[in-house]
């Protein structure tokens, strides 16, 4: 029997919705979230979120950018001649901090900068900068000052509601049994949601499917529960 003919999936971007009325807050993330509610009443002018990829740190820093009026640089592109014009603002967020892309004199001027001129600093992480491997000493000082809050992997619960959310940003409404059936086989991070997601619309506008259970079954029926 010939299979079903596939169309062709336009590559179209489906923005994710980084609000703070999008936001959905939960156990792993409510510590976080609080402490972007509570600015500028940080306890210092710089604070970093730390967590694994997907956990929701880039909405939290999209939110306070918004508050603040912060702009967004990545760790990948901070250099020492932009640092000025970065905090023209007087907020600064420096997303996806690691040792290994960071310029060190670049990142300590910009600590230097944001306290001398009482500015503020967001940072986002995998890992709370006191446990960066970096060489400047007078760098690894500050970034133990830093205070750090942390954001978890998702709970049933919060899985539950991002990955609905998830289905909503593509205009897509799905039943409850699709959604418990990817909790049991799609993993745990937010980054493993949003790749499912995104696959079984890219599959179902291939297939000309709808969306659902059946289709997901197919798709991830290899994937370890």
């Amino acid at each position: 029997m010939a299979s079903p003919p596939r169309q062709l999936a336009l590559s179209l971007d489906h923005e994710e919705r980084l609000s703070r009325e999008d936001f959905l807050p939960g156990p792993p993330n409510e510590a976080a979230f609080g402490m972007i509610e509570r600015w500028p009443d940080w306890p210092a002018h710089a604070l970093a979120i730390a967590g694994p990829e997907g956990s929701g740190k880039s909405h939290l820093a999209s939110i306070w950018a918004e508050m603040s009026g912060a702009r967004v640089v990545s760790a990948r592109a901070l250099q020492t001649p932009m640092l000025p014009d970065a905090l023209a603002t007087g907020a600064l967020v420096v997303e996806d901090c690691r040792a290994d892309v960071l310029d060190e004199r670049a990142l300590f001027h910009l600590l230097n900068l944001v306290r001398e001129q009482e500015a503020y600093l967001l940072m986002t992480a995998r890992t709370p900068p006191a446990s960066w491997h970096v060489s400047l000493p007078d760098l690894a000082s500050r970034l133990r000052a830093v205070p750090v809050v942390p954001v978890s992997m998702p709970d049933d619960a919060l899985l539950r509601a991002v990955t609905v959310k998830l289905f909503a940003d593509r205009q897509l409404a799905v039943d409850e049994s699709l959604i418990s059936y990817l909790q049991t086989r799609v993993g745990r991070s937010f980054a493993e949601v949003q790749a499912a997601v995104k696959a079984l619309d890219r599959e179902a506008l291939q297939r000309k499917r709808p969306v659902n259970r059946a289709l997901a079954a197919e798709l991830f029926r290899d994937s370890l529960p």
